[in-house]
């Protein structure tokens, strides 16, 4: 028999009023766990389930080779209502525990919408302001929106910072080494394109930001996957140089629910790893 974690929730009549996409947290309902058997395709995985294999929805298109290896722990979350809903499959994988030599497996996120969903909800709390104290500003974040369009460009999120206009794009990473998180991990001319878009907002007078939010705990440093994709490191170069705030952010993760937690330093222009900074230093002003 599947052991669920579910949440149920009673919202309030006028929360009803919400978007549907506007979930109010990042939580998952009814998690089970299974075990990892096969990726036929980037859209699905078959899992075993109690014996049984079932097929699922996996939330995250990019490669997780690294990740998803025959055998390994995975989380599932089954949609009660997918019959209803015309859905194909009843289940949407959305974590895994990635195995590591010598060390206790690393649970991680792996939902490609947990990222923007999370951010949200961060500034919300008034997280990037916590973030930014060492300003001298007051950093308050007030006015938060969601897939924002400027010009020919869509941003993540758009908000006000002290009353002036920002924008933030935000980008999950669920790929890491030895505690180094990095991104992407396939070539990205759309993140390309994205920062380019920051590049001349910024230009414009926009306080821009791109936010990192990387989907584990254990890291202790972020930086451009430059041998997979130089074009988006040379691009995330550019745009800290153009005054686009970079931020790199860890999770706290459960089983059924991940939430952003603390600054995590990060490295541009191929410093070593090892030359690690310190979170205030990874923060420049520089807007």
């Amino acid at each position: 028999m599947h052991q669920f974690i579910c949440n149920l929730r009673i919202f309030p009549l006028y929360l009803l009023q919400i978007p549907h996409q506007e979930r109010l947290n990042m939580d998952y309902n009814c998690i089970v766990e299974g075990i990892f058997l096969a990726r036929p395709n980037r859209f699905i995985a078959h899992v075993d389930l109690d014996g049984q294999t079932v097929v699922c929805h996996v939330k995250n298109t990019g490669r997780c080779k690294e990740l998803l290896i025959p055998g390994v722990r995975v989380l599932l979350e089954y949609h009660r209502d997918a019959q209803a809903k015309g859905r194909k499959t009843a289940y949407s994988l959305i974590g895994v525990w990635k195995l590591r030599e010598g060390k206790e497996p690393l649970l991680i996120n792996m939902d490609s919408q947990a990222p923007n969903l999370a951010a949200w909800e961060w500034l919300n709390k008034q997280g990037l302001s916590a973030v930014l104290s060492s300003r001298p500003q007051p950093n308050q974040v007030t006015d938060i929106r969601r897939e924002v369009t400027y010009g020919a460009s869509r941003f993540d999120l758009a908000f006000l910072l002290d009353g002036q206009p920002s924008f933030m794009e935000v980008k999950g990473v669920t790929l890491e080494q030895d505690g180094l998180a990095m991104f992407p991990d396939a070539p990205t001319e759309r993140g390309v394109k994205h920062l380019e878009e920051l590049i001349h907002a910024s230009r414009e007078g926009f306080s821009c930001f791109i936010l990192f939010v990387i989907q584990m705990k254990e890291i202790s440093c972020f930086t451009p996957n430059r041998s997979t994709h130089p074009a988006f490191a040379d691009a995330l170069s550019a745009a800290s140089h153009a005054g686009v705030t970079v931020l790199a952010m860890d999770c706290l993760i459960t089983p059924d629910s991940m939430e952003i937690d603390s600054p995590v330093p990060y490295i541009l222009n191929g410093l070593p790893c090892g030359q690690h900074l310190s979170p205030s230093s990874a923060y420049p002003d520089n807007n």
